[in-house]
C-alpha cells in the first residue's frame, strides 16, 4: 500500500509492505528548508486497531546519536529520533506488522543537540496500513491473481540480532529455536504452510537444486501422510546430490515412490518452485529464489513468492513434467520458449508472464539481453540484485550517464571485469558487516555461519517500482549467460502489480540501507580514511543537508523520485 500527504511546509510519502514501511519527504517548494539550525526530523509512529483505536504510540528510534548527547549509553543502543533525529529525508520502518494501520508523524526539529526544539506546526501525518501476509488460499471462485510474498530477514550480521542474540551461533537444525524464528521471518513458516495446504484429493509437484533442510522434507512426507499426491525432482548431478538423498531417505520420501532425480549433466539444476494442484487441476505455484536449505531459509537474503493463478500454475506443471522427463538443455530449449516466449518490448500491462529455462541458443543473449533493456527503460528509479557477476548487458545500462537512480546490491565486492560506469546516480553496495571496532557507537556483527556466499542471494529486479505502471522480475536466475542457455530455470515478470513492487521495493531498500553503510565503512577502512565520527550525528546543518540538495548528489533525487515519483 502506498499513501502521500502534503502540509504547510512538508510533504510525504509512504511505501508499505508487510513488514517494513518507507518514508520519503520533501519541502513543499523542493527547496531547503529557510530556517536555519535543522537538526533533522523526528519521526512518531501511532498504531491503530482495526476499529481505529489507537493501541500505542511512541518516536520511533535509531542507533546514530551526537556524540556529546547521553554520552555512556553502551554500543548500539537505539535512541529516539525526538532526541537524535534523522539527518536526511529517507527513513524505513522494519518494525511494522502485517495488516495492521499506522499514523507515522515527521516533525522537524530545530536548535542544539542539548536544547532541540519541535517545529509541530510543520509536521505531517501519514496514515498507512502495512500489506496482508495470508495464511489461507484466496476464494477459489476469485478472478484476480493473488501474489504473496515472504523475505527472510537475510542479515545475521546486525544490530539488531547483535543485541537480541549477543551474536550466538543459531541452531540450524531447530527452525523453531529463537535465532532461528528470527532470522526466518516468516519465510520457513510460509514454505511449510504451503506444502501443508495439500490435503487428500490434493497434490505438490516440486523441483529443487538443493534439498536437504530436513524440517522441509519432513513437510512433504507429512502432506503424504494426509492423502496428498507428491512427486520431487531433485538435482542428482551436482555436489548437492549425497545431502539431497540423504534428506530424502530420512524423510522416506523414497519409500513413498516421491522423488525423481534429475542426472542432466549440463548447466545447473537450479530450480526452486512447488505447484499446488486441487485434484488435477494446478492452482498456484511457490517459486522465488530459496533453496530448500538451512542457508538458503534462514542465511543470505531470499524470497519465496506464490502465484494464485491458474494459468501461471499450468505453464509451471508443464514445465516440471518436462523436467521429470529429464530433457537436456538442447531439449528443453524449443518447448520452454514456446510455452514462455520472450515478450516484444514490455510486457502487456497488468500481466504476469513466466520465463523459463533453459531457452536461449547457447550463442544467443535474447533474453538477457531483454532484461537488460527493460532496466534501461527506467525513468526514475531501478533496483537490482546480482548474487554473483554482473554481466556485461547490465554494465552497459548501468555506466550510462543519466539521471536514472540506480541502485545495486551484490554479494560481493565489483570484480576486476566489472564496471558500472562513475555515474553519481548510480548507487551500489556489497554485504559486509561491521566487526570489533569497525564503527563507533555500534556493536561488533557477526558473519553468516550459514553460507559460502554469505549476503545476497536474491534475484530481482524493480523497474519504476514507485510509478503506478512497476515492473518486478524475480524468480531463480542469476541474469547470467548460463541462467538462460543452460541452467533450469523460472522467472516471474509481473508489471503494473503496485501491491508486490511496494513489498519488493521496502525489502530490497531494506537490505540495500544495511549493506550500503557497511560496504563504505570497509571501503574507506581499507583505503585508510575512516571517518570516527561515521557513527554519529552531525551537530551543524552545514554538515549534512547540503547534499541533499545538491543536483550532483544521488541524495537529491532520492529525495524528489522517491517523495513524488512522475506517474
Amino acid at each position: 500500500m502506498r499513501a502521500t500527504i502534503k502540509g504547510t511546509e512538508l510533504k510525504a510519502a509512504a511505501y508499505a509492505g508487510t513488514y517494513v514501511v518507507v518514508l520519503s519527504w520533501d519541502t513543499v517548494d523542493g527547496k531547503p528548508p529557510a530556517q536555519p539550525n535543522l537538526l533533522g526530523y523526528a519521526i512518531e509512529r501511532a498504531e491503530l486497531d482495526n476499529a481505529g483505536n489507537e493501541v500505542e504510540r511512541y518516536w520511533l528510534r535509531g542507533i546514530k546519536r551526537f556524540k556529546d548527547k547521553d554520552k555512556g549509553l553502551p554500543p548500539g543502543s537505539p535512541v529516539s529520533t525526538a532526541e537524535h533525529p534523522v539527518q536526511g529525508f529517507l527513513w524505513a520502518d522494519y518494525t511494522v506488522k502485517a495488516g495492521t494501520r499506522y499514523l507515522f508523524r515527521i516533525v522537524p526539529l530545530y536548535g542544539t543537540p542539548k536544547n532541540p526544539k519541535m517545529d509541530a506546526a510543520a509536521a505531517v501525518t501519514i496514515d498507512v496500513t502495512a500489506e496482508i501476509a495470508p495464511d489461507q488460499p484466496p476464494d477459489e471462485h476469485s478472478d484476480i491473481i493473488r501474489h504473496d510474498v515472504y523475505f527472510n530477514r537475510g542479515v545475521i550480521g546486525s544490530q539488531a540480532y547483535a543485541r537480541e542474540f549477543g551474536n550466538r551461533e543459531p541452531n540450524a537444525d531447530d527452525p523453531r529455536a529463537p535465532e532461528m524464528k528470527w532470522l526466518s521471518r516468516g519465510l520457513f513458516e510460509a514454505l511449510v504452510s504451503f506444502i501443508g495446504l495439500a490435503k487428500d484429493g490434493m497434490g505438490l509437484r516440486a523441483v529443487f537444486y538443493e534439498f536437504h533442510y530436513q524440517p522441509v522434507a519432513n513437510a512433504f512426507a507429512k502432506a503424504i501422510e494426509a492423502g496428498a499426491d507428491v512427486k520431487i525432482v531433485y538435482d542428482a548431478e551436482s555436489s548437492y546430490k549425497a545431502d539431497n538423498e540423504t534428506t530424502i531417505a530420512t524423510a522416506g520420501l523414497a519409500d513413498y515412490d516421491a522423488v525423481t532425480p534429475r542426472t542432466v549433466t549440463e548447466g545447473i539444476r537450479h530450480n526452486k518452485f512447488i505447484v499446488l494442484l486441487k485434484g488435477t487441476k494446478p492452482v498456484a505455484v511457490w517459486t522465488g529464489s530459496t533453496n530448500v536449505s538451512a542457508g538458503g531459509i534462514f542465511g543470505h537474503s531470499n524470497v519465496g513468492h506464490v502465484v494464485w493463478d491458474e494459468d501461471v500454475a499450468a505453464k509451471y506443471l508443464e514445465y516440471w513434467q518436462r523436467l521429470a522427463d529429464n530433457l537436456t538443455p538442447t531439449r528443453l530449449r524449443a518447448p520452454n520458449k514456446t510455452a514462455t516466449p520472450t515478450p516484444a518490448g514490455k510486457p502487456p500491462k497488468n500481466s504476469v508472464r513466466p520465463l523459463f529455462s533453459a531457452r536461449d541458443a547457447k550463442d544467443s543473449n535474447e533474453t538477457l539481453q531483454w532484461y537488460a533493456d527493460r532496466l534501461a527503460e527506467a525513468k526514475e528509479v531501478s533496483c537490482m540484485t546480482f548474487a554473483f557477476n554482473i554481466d556485461e548487458a547490465f554494465q552497459r545500462v548501468l555506466s550510462q550517464d543519466n539521471d536514472v537512480l540506480r541502485y545495486v546490491v551484490k554479494d560481493d565486492p565489483l570484480g576486476e571485469e566489472e564496471s558500472i560506469g562513475h555515474d553519481r546516480d548510480v548507487v551500489f553496495a556489497a554485504g559486509a558487516y561491521l566487526g570489533e571496532g569497525a564503527l563507533a557507537n555500534f556493536l561488533r556483527e557477526r558473519s553468516n555461519p550459514l553460507n559460502s556466499n554469505r549476503y545476497i542471494h536474491n534475484k530481482f529486479m524493480l523497474v519504476d517500482p514507485l510509478s503506478n505502471d512497476p515492473l518486478v522480475v524475480t524468480g531463480s536466475a542469476n541474469f547470467s549467460k548460463p541462467s538462460q542457455r543452460t541452467n533450469d530455470e523460472n522467472m516471474l515478470v509481473i508489471r503494473g502489480n503496485t501491491r508486490v513492487a511496494d513489498i519488493y521495493f521496502g525489502e530490497f531498500m531494506r537490505v540495500f540501507d544495511h549493506h550500503y553503510a557497511r560496504y563504505i565503512v570497509r571501503i574507506l577502512t581499507d583505503e585508510g580514511r575512516a571517518d570516527a565520527e561515521a557513527g554519529y550525528l552531525k551537530e551543524k546543518t552545514k554538515d549534512w543537508l547540503p547534499s541533499h540538495f545538491n543536483p550532483a548528489s544521488y541524495k537529491a533525487k532520492r529525495r524528489r523520485y522517491f517523495t513524488s515519483p512522475s506517474a
